[in-house]
């Protein structure tokens, strides 16, 4: 037992945390900061609308590495988590699809993001923002505009218990 002890005080604050459990003698029970951003990438691809995620370069960066063999795309690319010992917020950069409602899909990404992680972890998300960094258009012959042109724009919307904030550029 004082092995175990030892073990779980040598483990870093920045990437574990403790999740309930611990006052009545069953023990602690840690996430890793790398699970929560999983489960949040994971949760926004869920939602119909979302062509990629990633700024221009992460998804260059994931382009490279998907065209390796033995490598696939990371489920957590393009998203960010801060998590504290019970609660946890997400930064989300995604590429919509055209025709798709921007502040539609992005409350239905922040809907899902945060059911998922407070199902899977227990944590408290207290806020979930997304940034529509891209629009993929449907005769697009590289996948995504340059951001350059017109289809390029940033969407970012905030849920948080105060209601949330929204804003298009």
């Amino acid at each position: 037992m004082t092995q175990t002890a030892s073990r779980m005080d040598q483990r870093s604050d920045t990437q574990q945390h403790i999740r309930g459990g611990g006052q009545d003698g069953d023990g602690r029970i840690t996430v890793a900061d790398g699970v929560v951003q999983k489960i949040a990438g994971m949760a926004a691809r869920e939602v119909s609308g979302v062509y990629a995620m990633g700024s221009g370069a992460a998804r260059t960066m994931g382009a490279v590495k998907d065209a390796m063999p033995g490598t696939g795309s990371s489920p957590s690319q393009g998203v960010g988590v801060e998590v504290g010992e019970n609660e946890a917020a997400v930064d989300l950069d995604i590429v919509v699809e055209y025709g798709i409602s921007a502040n539609e899909l992005g409350r239905g990404i922040q809907r899902n993001v945060k059911s998922s992680i407070e199902r899977m972890t227990g944590l408290d998300v207290v806020e979930v923002n997304v940034n529509i960094n891209d629009v993929h258009l449907p005769d697009d012959s590289e996948g995504l505009t340059s951001g350059s042109g017109s289809g390029s724009g940033s969407f970012s919307t905030n849920a948080s218990s105060s209601g949330g904030q929204a804003r298009v550029s």
